[in-house]
């Protein structure tokens, strides 16, 4: 099954981004039953899948955490993160799912840019994430979007970018 995507002018993938309501809660329970069903939630685990943690999460995230969710044609088709502030640190980590009837159309590259325009505003100068390293559809989008990628551990590799930077590339 394939998700429809809202397609803008130029034919791009234009979901719209937005934090996470309890209104789409039930929207995000299905995007990530769908990553279990395809085995792909080793590339995504920042917490339990339950709704009762994505209600908590969608009430009030004290921690000063980030929750977003992209939504095309009332549909979840991405759900991204930034968490840490909470813990003390400077840099956020991000993460980012998106449903794997609605990869290929954009929704990503787009999630991405929200968040890290999320990120500026809340005055974070860089981003860091962790991805699998057999994860390859993610690796390139990250390495395209300026993260400069080292080896955690065997596994995974850790990837920071340069927001400042990052604005100045994609403003030109």
């Amino acid at each position: 099954m394939t998700l429809p995507v809202e397609t803008g002018r130029t034919g791009t993938a234009a979901p719209v981004c937005q934090t996470l309501s309890p209104a789409w809660v039930a929207g995000v329970a299905d995007l990530l039953a769908a990553l279990v069903a395809a085995g792909e939630e080793r590339f995504f685990h920042p917490h339990p899948f339950d709704r009762a943690t994505l209600h908590r999460l969608a009430v009030a995230t004290p921690s000063g955490d980030e929750y977003h969710v992209a939504v095309a044609r009332s549909r979840v088709v991405a759900y991204g993160l930034l968490r840490g502030w909470g813990e003390g640190f400077a840099v956020p980590s991000l993460g980012l799912a998106v449903h794997p009837a609605a990869r290929g159309a954009g929704v990503a590259r787009r999630m991405m840019a929200h968040l890290h325009r999320v990120a500026r505003r809340r005055g974070a100068n860089r981003v860091r994430l962790t991805v699998v390293r057999g994860n390859r559809p993610a690796l390139v989008l990250y390495e395209s979007l300026g993260y400069r990628l080292e080896a955690l551990d065997e596994r995974r590799l850790v990837g920071v970018v340069d927001l400042e930077h990052h604005a100045e590339e994609q403003a030109a």
